[in-house]
């Protein structure tokens, strides 16, 4: 009998009448754990009791918030063995390299930067006709929505500075990995106010309550253009501020002339982490025609290089698609591809069995109008491209509705300056791709988000600006 996870709200542990099985997409066979399918019900205690703790949580010291952020950093630090086993289990990706362990380093070292932030007052004008302070004062009840590539890693990113900030969270995970997220939350409530952080799990339509209902102040929501849209429009019948990461389509552009071997591991790693689930992974590169040969020989050299399997087995570098869903649509679009002219001279099938693997895929013969290209596949997929004139690579980088991360690769430091300068994105990145980091802020453009995370400006994102006018 696989384990029942549980909701964890106003600090008790809270069941549900109906729970899903959640598999682990490596071996579908392998029933992980039970998540609870949460309803209206818990969702309005769950705000009730972020209420009640905000109350008095938004009085409380610089002192107090810094411990509550360094008490979360102890708690994914000193459970991290267990949190990362059971991510691996339920999301697919390995516990070594860029995998598990790498994202619980990622919450704790994440949480105890956060705890270093700070938001002061500051003094707009102090003269003899008037005293003005502008104030950083928290929204609220923060309601959270986290995805299914990063689940815990992102959870920090949402729930973090909304304590910091002074501010409570309800937080609802993707319905494919609520099991990690269900018991970091559970173990956070060991050490926090009852009440600070809630989290509740179910599907699509508990999203979709969350983000509508009147009791949440802010909303903070990782995830696709589609469901960022949808989300903006419920937050905005009662005018809820909104931070948004969306989908990205990232494109890089190698400079002509270059020798790819020196890129090839940050151009491999930079498209395949998480096997390319990532919202910051490059998905598209450009290189000129001249050359496409070294640059194929480059990176499927290095790939060969690279294990895919199961998370559990201590070699595996890279692991499966997440989920059913996602792997037909990695499957469908590499297809197509092939269908409109594209040559896997890496992958390109399936690997079979009951599991959501697809081997790494490197497609040629694609331009742009092409699925594969114009679209987020969200895999371990990337189609280059090549090109003719440098003028048109930038175009065609700047041509999509995405604006999330781009990059550009080359030797002269002129040059590659000059692209990103050019780029249309919230992060260029030169000679690297997908590189985050807490103190830098986070954001894309267009439609690929709205606001920014990490950083002081992160933090703000989670306040109102409240001025104090004395007379003088």
């Amino acid at each position: 009998m696989s384990k029942k996870y549980e909701m964890t709200i106003g600090g008790e542990t809270v069941s549900a009448d109906e729970y899903t099985d959640i598999r682990n997409p490596a071996n579908t066979e392998e029933i992980v754990g039970q998540a609870p399918v949460g309803n209206k019900t818990h969702l309005d205690k769950a705000i009730v009791a972020a209420e009640k703790a905000y109350a008095s949580w938004r009085f409380s010291s610089e002192e107090d918030r810094v411990n509550a952020c360094n008490a979360i950093a102890k708690v994914c630090s000193d459970n991290a063995e267990e949190l990362a086993v059971l991510l691996t289990k339920e999301q697919g990706k390995p516990l070594g390299g860029l995998g598990s362990n790498f994202e619980l380093g990622g919450c704790a070292g994440w949480a105890g930067y956060t705890a270093t932030l700070a938001l002061p007052d500051k003094v707009i004008e102090d003269s003899d006709e008037r005293h003005v302070v502008q104030k950083r004062v928290p929204l609220g009840v923060v309601g959270s929505i986290t995805p299914w590539n990063w689940p815990l890693m992102i959870a920090i990113w949402h729930i973090v500075p909304g304590i910091r900030s002074g501010n409570t969270v309800v937080i609802k995970p993707s319905p494919y990995t609520p099991l990690s997220t269900l018991l970091m939350v559970e173990l956070m409530n060991e050490v926090l106010p009852a009440g600070l952080v809630n989290v509740i799990s179910g599907g699509d339509e508990l999203g979709a309550e969350l983000t509508g209902h009147d009791g949440v102040n802010k909303i903070v929501f990782t995830g696709s253009i589609a469901t960022g849209k949808k989300v903006m429009a419920s937050a905005a019948k009662s005018v809820t501020p909104v931070t948004l990461e969306l989908g990205g389509n990232d494109a890089g552009i190698m400079l002509q002339g270059e020798d790819p071997a020196k890129f090839a591991e940050g151009m491999f790693f930079g498209s395949m982490i998480n096997s390319g689930q990532t919202c910051g992974a490059m998905k598209r590169l450009y290189v000129h025609e001249d050359d496409l040969n070294a640059t194929v020989d480059a990176l499927v050299g290095f790939a060969g290089n690279i294990p895919m399997g199961d998370g559990m087995d201590e070699s595996s570098l890279l692991g499966p698609v997440q989920n059913e869903r996602q792997f037909k649509r990695v499957v469908e679009l590499v297809e197509d591809a092939k269908a409109n002219g594209g040559t896997c001279v890496l992958g390109g099938e399936p690997a079979g069995g009951p599991n959501y693997f697809y081997p790494v895929t490197i497609v040629t013969g694609v331009s742009d109008g092409v699925r594969l290209v114009d679209e987020e596949q969200f895999g371990p997929v990337l189609p280059i491209i090549t090109y003719t004139d440098l003028e048109d690579a930038i175009s065609a980088a700047n041509g999509l509705e995405f604006g999330l991360d781009a990059s550009v690769w080359g030797s002269d430091a002129e040059a590659t300056a000059a692209v990103a300068e050019r780029l249309e994105a919230g992060t260029v990145l030169i000679n690297k791709h997908g590189e985050i980091a807490p103190h830098i802020p986070f954001g894309g453009i267009k439609c690929s988000g709205l606001g920014v995370e990490f950083g002081e400006e992160g933090l703000a994102a989670y306040t109102s600006i409240k001025i104090i006018n004395s007379a003088a």
